[in-house]
């Protein structure tokens, strides 16, 4: 039986806070963001955003976004964040 050939590494980093105004990203208060953490892909990231977004459901400013660190660590790649 061959072994299983591992999977990439596709970091992703999921945080949020409460925003200044719904109609912007801008943060009320930077000290108080949650990292959430930081996942190897974005099935597991996601899971983690919707778990966050889930509970904060009640507060219109509380938003979390998935930012896709592994663009980041290759400038050729697109946007580096997703809103959610």
């Amino acid at each position: 039986m061959p072994a299983a050939t591992p999977q990439k590494q596709l970091l992703h980093l999921v945080f949020g806070g409460e925003l200044s105004r719904i109609d912007t990203t801008e943060f009320n208060d930077l000290s108080q963001l949650d990292i959430v953490g930081i996942y190897p892909n974005y099935a597991s990231a996601h899971a983690a955003w919707k778990a966050k977004a889930q509970q904060t459901v009640d507060n219109a400013q509380m938003r979390y976004f998935i930012v896709h660190l592994h663009r980041l660590l290759d400038p050729e790649s697109t946007s580096p964040l997703a809103s959610r």
